[in-house]
């Protein structure tokens, strides 16, 4: 028996109908098989560059420095079958298991997916990355016959500076999930990914990447607790019309307004649709003023989000920059507010997390683009996972304005898990999914 009694159709990022007449918890994180496939991947993969490993060891560059005089001249990638060998025999816990190895650019780079076993026996995802750095180090160790005083470099070459570090800095081993202390509460794991990471895996497709971040922002916040009882409606109608296209909102209002369109413009379709659906009424009048009224404030929500979603792919679609996301947040829900007299998208935390973004995304403190945030930050935390996926439509269509671009951050992640239909068309796989 379905849970809610309410359908949508899934529409994929060209405006195709894939499904329709979908119950809504069909698409839950707790539910959807390819959603569970993302979460579960994000946990077991990790990337390994080989090729990176070797010109660092005969460099003698390792964890961001060098040391003249420790070079290593390994044949890694001539040899890169026997490494890999060596590597899958280490990491599996029985023969046949569901471990896995892909190779990716003439076997330069590996996507290591550690078998469950490991994250079953763990009290943490940590079990994937270290025990595949683990295997990386050892194997090549004994592949190559290194003795006990050159084996540190090839630690170093693996393992980056960790751990001299907290994390794993200038390690040539992956995963999409940083280490659990840099997670700031709970549940916020998978809202820890940063906006290039994912702009990559969905090889900059807007609406693609703003579907992947929606996938693993809405499930951090069923992670969180965020989606209990009442919420869980809430969180899943905004995640389906924002991040799903669900109804072919989202498509229809860039279409509408693509062209010539501005942020003001899509206000005025996102209230036209509305009224036309039956989410908003006319309320009262103050004056010159008309009131709008809903009977359901979580539908609306979701209209808001996908709005949102809508402007800021129109407007920093049209200057092909990604700065513009932050005042796009911020005053595309001020403009709603003022045209409707009801809450603008997340009822205001959206407006509130665009003002502190504006400032530390560029404004006088700059401290970085809005490539580098993502839903772990104190900047940009406070949406219940509505803004995040907005930025990251906003760095896809982005031209190359940033000082952080995708390709310089997180090239790896499109080259890897990029590769791999789940991450790179989640739309269409979630869609199978119900």
């Amino acid at each position: 028996m379905a849970k809610y009694s309410e359908t949508i159709d899934l529409y994929d990022d060209g405006g195709k109908l894939l499904k329709s007449g979908v119950t809504l918890e069909k698409v839950s994180p707790l539910v959807n098989p390819a959603t569970k496939k993302i979460i579960d991947s994000c946990k077991r993969q990790i990337a390994v560059q080989l090729g990176k490993i070797e010109d660092g060891l005969k460099t003698g560059k390792v964890c961001k420095g060098q040391i003249v005089g420790r070079e290593l001249d390994l044949d890694i990638k001539g040899n890169k079958d026997a490494v890999v060998a060596r590597i899958k025999d280490m990491v599996q816990v029985e023969d046949g298991d569901d471990t896995e190895i892909k190779e990716f650019a003439g076997g330069k780079l590996l996507l290591v997916q550690v078998p469950k076993a490991r994250i079953e026996a763990a009290s943490t995802y940590d079990a994937a990355i270290t025990s595949v750095a683990s295997a990386t180090t050892y194997a090549i160790i004994d592949e190559f016959n290194v003795g006990a005083y050159d084996g540190s470099m090839v630690k170093a070459a693996v393992w980056g500076g960790y751990p001299h570090t907290m994390d794993l800095e200038g390690a040539n081993v992956a995963s999409v999930l940083t280490i659990p202390q840099n997670n700031e509460g709970l549940g916020y794991a998978l809202r820890n990914i940063p906006v290039n990471h994912v702009v990559m895996m969905t090889n900059r497709n807007a609406m693609q990447g703003a579907a992947l971040s929606s996938t693993l922002e809405q499930a951090g916040e069923f992670e969180m607790g965020a989606a209990i009882g009442p919420f869980e409606r809430a969180q899943l109608l905004a995640y389906a019309y924002q991040g799903l296209n669900a109804n072919n909102l989202v498509y229809d209002l860039v279409k509408a307004n693509g062209a010539n369109g501005t942020i003001g413009t899509v206000v005025q379709s996102l209230v036209e649709r509305a009224i036309e659906d039956k989410v908003i009424m006319p309320g009262k009048k103050g004056g010159y003023f008309q009131y709008y009224d809903t009977k359901d404030p979580m539908l609306w929500n979701a209209y808001t989000s996908a709005g949102t979603m809508a402007a800021t792919m129109v407007n920093c679609g049209a200057g092909r920059f990604a700065q513009a996301v932050s005042s796009t947040l911020l005053y595309f829900n001020d403009l709603i507010e003022h045209e409707t007299g009801l809450p603008g998208c997340d009822y205001g935390r959206v407006m509130g997390t665009a003002v502190g973004f504006s400032f530390f995304s560029h404004s006088i403190y700059g401290g970085g683009g809005p490539g580098v945030f993502n839903g772990n930050h104190v900047v940009t935390r406070h949406a219940a996972g509505v803004a995040i996926p907005c930025v990251v439509a906003a760095a896809a269509l982005d031209a190359g304005t940033q000082m952080f671009s995708p390709e310089g951050t997180s090239k790896v992640y499109q080259d890897t898990f990029g590769q791999i239909d789940v991450f790179a068309k989640p739309i269409q796989e979630i869609a199978k999914g119900v």
